[in-house]
Parts: C-alpha cells; structure tokens; sequence
C-alpha cells in the first residue's frame, strides 16, 4: 500500500523520537529538570505518543477525544517501552488507506480552564494527523531545550518544523 505525504511525516518525526531515545541514557530520559517544572523528556516524549495514541483509538471510535489519554507512567519512565509502543504507533499508521484521510471525524478537547464540557468540531483524519506531527515537533523543540541542559546533543532538526529548516536552507551563509 503507498503511503501519504502525511504518513511519511509520522514515520519521520517518530523515527527522529526514536534516534533521540537511542542516543540517550535512561537516567537522561527520567531526569527532572527543575528549571522546565520539574519535567522529563521521558514525560514529553509520552505526552506525544499519547496523542498519536489517542487519533488511532479514535478511528475506531469515529471521535477522537484528546483528553482521554493513556498517560502511562511506564512510557515516560521505561525507555525501552517507549521504542516498542513508537513501533505499535508506526505500524498502526502504516495500516491507514490514502483515501482514509479525506474522511471526516468528530474531535473533542477540553480547550477551556473553568469549564468542564470539551466541544465536539468537526474535521478530517488527514487535518488530525497533521496536528499530531506539529504537537510533536512542538514538543520535541522542548525536548531539545531539555537535551541541551542535561548536555545530550540531538539529531539535526529535531524539533524543528519542516518549514521553518527549509527557510533556513534557502539563506545566505553567514560569512
């Protein structure tokens, strides 16, 4: 089956999670960072998969429902669990149809800090996985700044979006 444009970029941003993983310890993974809220790239590496997760369970459900996450712990505190769920995610992607993508799909998100309801809108599976890639590159730039504090260098454009490395190929070189 040939793939999209949209799902060769979430195999590309979760390959580029999973050379991270590789390159890191699992102290590194786990460490919290004080001056980012005590947060780990363990915790946002999960809260990204947890997104991928929550768009594949919502196709079956014909709604996807991004508060109703898996958040598990082990994710973002086993870095070897963490690379087998970013396979299940990549397999489950590839398995999407082309045409699929066009499809309309009800999604819900608690968007609103003093109200409890999370409004249902309307969208298409393609638009869903489009955001999950851009949530991720978003995350991943934190990732990054994260790496940079605990002296772990990252892959070239991690956490970078594709428009903004293709801006930046098409500038003078400083001389």
């Amino acid at each position: 089956m040939k793939r999209s444009p949209l799902q060769d970029a979430i195999a590309e941003v979760l390959r580029q999670g999973e050379l991270l993983l590789n390159s890191l310890s699992d102290g590194e993974y786990t460490r919290k960072l004080p001056t980012v809220f005590g947060s780990t790239v363990g915790g946002h590496y999960r809260h990204c998969l947890d997104h991928f997760q929550s768009l594949l369970q919502g196709l079956d459900a014909d709604e996807i429902n991004y508060d109703h996450r898996e958040r598990n712990p082990r994710i973002e505190n086993d870095r070897t669990f963490a690379l087998a769920k970013t396979q299940r995610i990549l397999r489950g992607f590839a398995s999407i149809s082309t045409p699929y993508l066009d499809s309309p799909i009800n999604v819900r998100s608690k968007v609103n800090y003093e109200l409890d309801a999370a409004p249902s809108i309307g969208s298409t599976v393609g638009r869903e996985l489009m955001y999950a890639v851009a949530h991720a590159i978003h995350h991943y730039a934190l990732i990054a700044v994260m790496c940079g504090m605990l002296e772990v260098p990252v892959p070239g454009g991690f956490g970078v979006a594709p428009s903004t490395l293709k801006h930046h190929a098409g500038q003078p070189k400083a001389a």
